[in-house]
């Protein structure tokens, strides 16, 4: 077995406790790495921001007549990001590494703006692009008011003329948009916008939405805004049909709608065509293609800092193009890293804690956004009726849980780090029960032995093992993705022994990832495995817990079932069924403690079933940091649903002269 080879003192390192250090304005009032409206900053601190700064090189170009004044470049209520640390120094090249256009999570992650942010852990909406928002009671109308003197990349500026291209061009174009989104749904029916003035607009539902603030934090990167004045040059409305059409075949397009998607609404556009005007606090000036993509300051950024310095610090970001993450590894080793989390992981703890002052840099740890690093799905689907029948009594989940020696396993392959656990929302997090943590997760096999004999399995064949119903020994199959999770192998392996220990038969069956998602959506594995993450804003990205996510195979067809209403899989009874009920009523549930009660039902459901076996969970995220490389938080949650590292605010990281 490959353990992780860790020492005692990395363990203290690795504690999760937050440090949040003294900031050198008044902070009585404020979080450190959060925003504010400038409006709303001010009459917190009782304190006035007299002017704006700029960096040195943005000072050049407008003392050169190649830039207008910072007055002129922000808006009228700049966003104000407050520091983690301290006040920043302008300058420096953030050095970073990718793997190319199809790791655009990595960028992505770093710089793209939403209408509004989750805070730091996910528990509360805040102003972005947006400076304020009204709900209807009925939560089916919403109206946003955009930042009034906003502009793009190119200094453009930003208005509801932008919103209404994307709404009715982009979204309301069957070629561009298909099927729209989910959760720009209510009812089955897509949203309407419509535009109040030159910064207001209104978004309204046919029935209650409720989650939709938190799902514009979570899925709106790329929604509500595209610079028309840039993007009209390749859509059919403004264009003629033959003109665009030789414009896409000269890009190597056959359909102008390709071309529209590469160039100006595909996430990843962006990186794609560095001339498309953006809101981030950085803009690339590359081809994805090159050997290092540089992304540069954006001179109209919209945030400042508590002292009216626009941000971002840092000047530029390199993202060196490799091959592999362990090449990413290796260059984080070498020093050539300044601050990278993506494509670094738990294994590589010890190395990199062992090359600290070779490379210049400290190692901090982020609380991982996963209920368990290995969650256990038996399939309710499974195709072997004898087996669906095992697998759909809870008291044979339960005997499989208890028959699991958490303490060792969180000894032996995760050294002493995260936490055993069973399969639930981690702490801190909206929705933590501490009796789901710890439900079915105490060490018990005599019990195992009594619940198995108990429900008929009391029989055994030569070797030992027991005998199903249907007089055939009981064999189970664990499939899991080969490969990209380090410890999961060896934490399979000991799960395999605790079950034969306790008389079922199991083979481990690893295979290619994208296999592996193919079978489970056809619901052909018996068991699956995959983590249990997506747990900070859990209610706007609840496929975990609905079995809708085809990586967790729980319950794959019921799920499927669910999200094509009807149309395909299968159709769930029991409690399964309870919890799509629980969860439609969620999702039109104007009044919040109503609205929440209905989700800690789901909560319930899950506590007594146990569908998903976890293992040890809320692991640390290392985080490689260079020592002068400054502002970065420890000890928050990393997490997709909070798009992490966002949630540290990299426009006020910035290097310490």
């Amino acid at each position: 077995m490959k353990l992780l080879k860790v020492s005692v003192t990395l363990i203290l390192v690795l504690s999760f406790l937050v440090s949040v250090s003294s900031l050198a304005f008044s902070q009585e009032k404020v979080v450190p790495g959060e925003y504010y409206n400038l409006s709303d900053y001010e009459k917190l601190t009782g304190k006035k921001i007299p002017k704006f700064n700029e960096a040195p090189q943005l000072a050049e170009l407008v003392k050169q007549g190649k830039l207008p004044p910072v007055e002129q470049r922000l808006p009228k209520n700049p966003l104000v990001v407050t520091p983690v640390e301290e006040v920043g120094q302008y300058g420096g090249t953030w050095r970073r590494a990718w793997l190319g256009l199809s790791d655009q999570w990595g960028p992505n992650k770093i710089c793209v703006e939403h209408l509004l942010m989750f805070d730091k852990g996910g528990t509360k909406v805040l102003p972005n692009i947006a400076e304020s928002w009204k709900v209807s009671k009925d939560a089916k109308v919403y109206t946003f008011k955009i930042r009034e003197g906003i502009k793009w990349s190119d200094g453009t500026p930003l208005t509801t003329e932008d919103v209404m291209f994307w709404y009715e061009d982009l979204l309301l174009n069957k070629d561009l948009t298909p099927t729209v989104p989910t959760w720009l749904t209510a009812g089955g029916k897509p949203c309407k916008i419509e535009k109040v003035d030159t910064y207001t607009f209104r978004v309204s539902f046919e029935q209650p939405n409720p989650l939709f603030l938190i799902n514009i934090c979570k899925s709106g990167g790329n929604a509500f805004f595209l610079p028309k004045h840039y993007g009209k040059q390749f859509h059919i409305k403004y264009v003629s049909k033959d003109e665009l059409e030789k414009k896409a075949k000269d890009a190597g397009f056959q359909f102008w709608y390709q071309l529209f998607d590469a160039k100006v609404s595909n996430s990843n556009a962006w990186l794609q065509n560095p001339e498309l005007p953006v809101l981030y606090p950085w803009k690339n000036t590359t081809l994805p293609t090159a050997t290092t993509m540089i992304f540069e300051r954006n001179p109209y950024y919209f945030k400042i800092d508590p002292v009216g310095n626009q941000l971002p610090y840092i000047d530029r970001i390199a993202h060196a193009l490799v091959e592999n993450r362990e090449v990413i590894t290796m260059k984080a080793v070498a020093g050539e890293i300044d601050m990278q989390t993506r494509h670094i992981s738990l294994p590589d703890y010890t190395l990199l804690m062992e090359n600290r002052a070779k490379g210049n840099y400290r190692v901090l740890s982020w609380k991982q956004g996963v209920g368990s690093d290995v969650m256990i799905c038996l399939n309710q689907n499974v195709k072997d009726a004898t087996l669906r029948k095992l697998f759909e009594d809870r008291r044979f989940r339960q005997a499989l849980s208890i028959a699991i020696n958490r303490d060792e396993i969180w000894k032996l392959v995760y050294l002493g780090m995260g936490k055993p656990r069973q399969c639930s929302l981690i702490s801190g997090v909206a929705f933590y029960d501490p009796e789901w943590e710890k439900i079915y997760a105490e060490y018990d096999p005599k019990k195992a032995n009594e619940i198995l004999d108990r429900i008929g399995l009391n029989k055994r064949d030569r070797d030992g093992f027991r005998l199903r119903p249907d007089g055939k020994t009981l064999a189970l199959t664990i499939t899991f993705p080969s490969g990209i999770f380090g410890a999961w192998s060896d934490v399979l392996e000991m799960v395999k022994k605790y079950w034969e220990s306790v008389g079922v038969k199991v083979a481990l069956q690893p295979v290619e990832r994208s296999l592996y998602v193919t079978r489970c959506n056809a619901g052909d594995l018996e068991i699956g495995v995959w983590n249990f993450d997506r747990n900070a804003a859990v209610m706007s990205d609840p496929g975990r817990l609905l079995g809708t996510v085809t990586d967790g195979p729980w319950a794959p067809l019921y799920g499927q079932w669910y999200s094509t209403g009807g149309k395909g899989g299968e159709e769930p009874k029991g409690d399964i069924r309870k919890i799509y009920e629980f969860w439609d009523k969620v999702k039109v549930t104007a009044d919040e403690k109503q609205r929440n009660r209905f989700f800690k039902e789901i909560i319930n459901l899950h506590k007594r079933n146990i569908w998903m076996i976890g293992i040890v969970g809320e692991l640390p995220q290392p985080v490689v940091v260079k020592n002068n490389f400054r502002n970065v938080p420890d000890g928050i949650v990393w997490d997709d649903t909070l798009r992490s590292p966002k949630n540290a605010r990299p426009e006020q990281f910035f290097f310490k002269q």
